[in-house]
């Protein structure tokens, strides 16, 4: 037994309490709030800083090395094009590679599996496992860690190309559909972009049905109990040309009803939101000769303004039964059938105890302080909320559930900690880092917890660091297009997930009020960019010999 799962192993024995509050007015709660965020200082490094009731274990690092390497992938989050950091003395010109291209391991799906094999037929690969797409790089792959395997196993590449011996684009987002039996990868590359299928067995089986869930810059990816599929689509849009540091909304949230939920392959129908407008009859639509116009109307503003909701529908934009199983542009389609954009959501959830009627997902913003949007009107994005009566209603209701700003913006990956509490974090990106003196965060939100009050703030309970290859690596980007470096910068916070691992159509997330730390649940997370860490968040280490009452989560019930 390796030394990391000998601590992971004793961390889940014991018990404790999250018995301290918030400074701030909030309700009761049972992770601390930390005061602030880490600034960005020039050439400095900076460690993660966790809520003191927690912290974390690596389970794997972009330098570990892969069990069954190729020419070209050589490592769970490098290329094999070069040195892992830059020699001394390198100068980064156009046309030369002084760092290996990173991969950036993205979002994480945590399974329990019985039967599991690798490319080493002797060895016993256990049953714990976290999958993830690469999402950076010369091209895509897929990784599984081998949370009880040796150091030599612990990461194994499943796969690079797909049944038709085509590489792998880069993958985002990736969820679980145990109907079926299968992972879904999706790339975030807009009309390159799409959906894959993959099996979960080594070596995994690939598949491309971007014929049937179209083309799109799809990002984050879930299933609800009746087995439809929900995309949440990150694509930027224009930039105003009056409003030069805004952009215009231009992505979509999408359901996908499969004829098959055994095989998506059989076809179905992708529908993408519609929200009706407080200010004229119709919907809210794009208005492609209009950028300015989009950014500053009162459409956006209503929607980002708190205790006002929208009627909603979903409206079909391709029916594999009618329009066949071509690839198609799913974002286009979207347009003409009059959907509505939001500024780049990226990733959804449900939330647990509502049998799936409640869906959340994150509007990352302009990622930019001086956005003439402003909060208002969405600049700095927010969290959204979609009621239905039932998962595969045609209809339902929308509302924002947390207007950003400046402080607390780029939302990216979000996941329920419990049936009342949701995890959200930040990618901001190195400008705004710089513009705000403050790397990422992530934070902690209460669902009973009324936000439209200023007084009410979320709770950081990770205020993200930056890890020596980053540090090395921010400098580099400020060259960017000119000085042809290929890397990004700060680190970001990604593939925050919160699973119990179970694979039947009972695990899906949502289906159960998760209990972190209890009864199975884990929570990982990466720190993507510069060394490209995942990580596992378990109990405080100092707490296990003072305190051996149980965990204390008021609503994990």
């Amino acid at each position: 037994m390796s030394p990391v799962t000998e601590k992971i192993l004793a961390a889940s024995a014991i018990m404790l309490v999250l018995g301290a509050t918030h400074t701030q007015a909030q309700p009761t709660a049972q992770l601390t709030h930390i005061a602030a965020a880490n600034p960005k200082v020039a050439g400095f490094v900076a460690p993660n800083i966790l809520s003191k009731e927690l912290e974390q274990i690596v389970w794997a690092s972009g330098a570990m090395k892969l069990e069954n390497p190729t020419v070209l992938i050589g490592f769970y989050g490098y290329n094999n094009d070069g040195p892992l950091v830059p020699v001394p003395g390198a100068v980064q010109v156009p046309g030369s590679i002084i760092e290996a291209s990173k991969t950036e391991p993205d979002k994480n799906t945590y399974l329990i599996l019985h039967g599991q094999t690798g490319p080493d037929s002797n060895y016993d690969y256990g049953s714990h496992f976290l999958f993830q797409g690469h999402e950076g790089g010369k091209q895509g792959y897929i990784t599984r860690i081998n949370l009880e395997a040796d150091g030599a196993h612990r990461v194994t590449l499943m796969a690079d190309k797909d049944i038709n011996d085509k590489p792998l684009p880069t993958f985002d987002g990736s969820t679980w559909y145990p109907w079926a039996q299968i992972l879904l990868f999706t790339a975030e590359a807009g009309k390159n972009g799409g959906v894959w299928q993959a099996t979960a067995n080594y070596p995994s089986v690939v598949e491309d049905i971007s014929g049937i869930l179209g083309r799109g810059g799809y990002e984050g990816i879930q299933a609800d109990s009746d087995g439809n599929l929900w995309i949440v689509e990150d694509v930027g849009g224009k930039a105003g040309t009056v409003n030069k540091n805004a952009k215009q909304p231009n992505s979509f949230i999408y359901r996908f009803i499969p004829k098959n939920k055994h095989d998506l392959r059989a076809g179905g129908k992708l529908q993408a939101l519609q929200v009706a407008s407080k200010r004229h009859a119709g919907p809210i639509v794009f208005n492609p000769a209009d950028p300015d116009g989009d950014i500053l109307s009162l459409d956006v503003k209503d929607l980002h303004s708190y205790g006002v909701t929208f009627d909603t529908r979903w409206v079909i934009i391709h029916d594999t039964d009618v329009d066949g199983f071509v690839p198609f542009d799913a974002n286009a389609a979207a347009k003409v059938k009059k959907a509505t954009p939001f500024k780049r959501p990226e990733n959804g959830v449900f939330r647990p105890g509502t049998a799936f009627g409640e869906f959340y997902f994150t509007e990352t913003g302009d990622t930019n302080k001086n956005t003439e949007a402003g909060a208002d009107f969405g600049g700095f994005g927010g969290i959204f909320k979609i009621s239905q009566k039932e998962p595969s209603a045609d209809s339902g209701r929308l509302a924002i559930f947390y207007k950003s700003d400046v402080a607390h913006t780029g939302f990216d990956n979000i996941a329920f900690w419990s049936k009342n509490k949701l995890v959200v974090v930040e990618d901001a990106g190195d400008s705004l880092h710089t513009q705000r003196n403050a790397l990422d965060s992530g934070y902690l939100f209460d669902i009973n917890t009324d936000y439209a009050k200023q007084v009410n703030q979320p709770i950081r309970i990770l205020a993200q660091g930056r890890d020596p290859s980053a540090t090395i690596d921010s400098p580099l980007t400020d060259g960017r297009p000119a000085n042809g470096f290929q890397n990004d910068g700060d680190n970001e916070i990604t593939g925050v997930h919160i699973s119990d691992g179970d694979p039947t159509v009972h695990g899906i997330l949502g289906a159960k009020n998760p209990r972190p730390f209890r009864d199975g649940w884990r929570v990982f997370y990466t720190q993507q960019h510069g060394d490209n860490v995942t990580y596992e968040i378990i109990p405080a280490k100092q707490l296990h010999a003072s305190n051996r009452h149980e965990w204390n989560d008021q609503d994990a019930d």
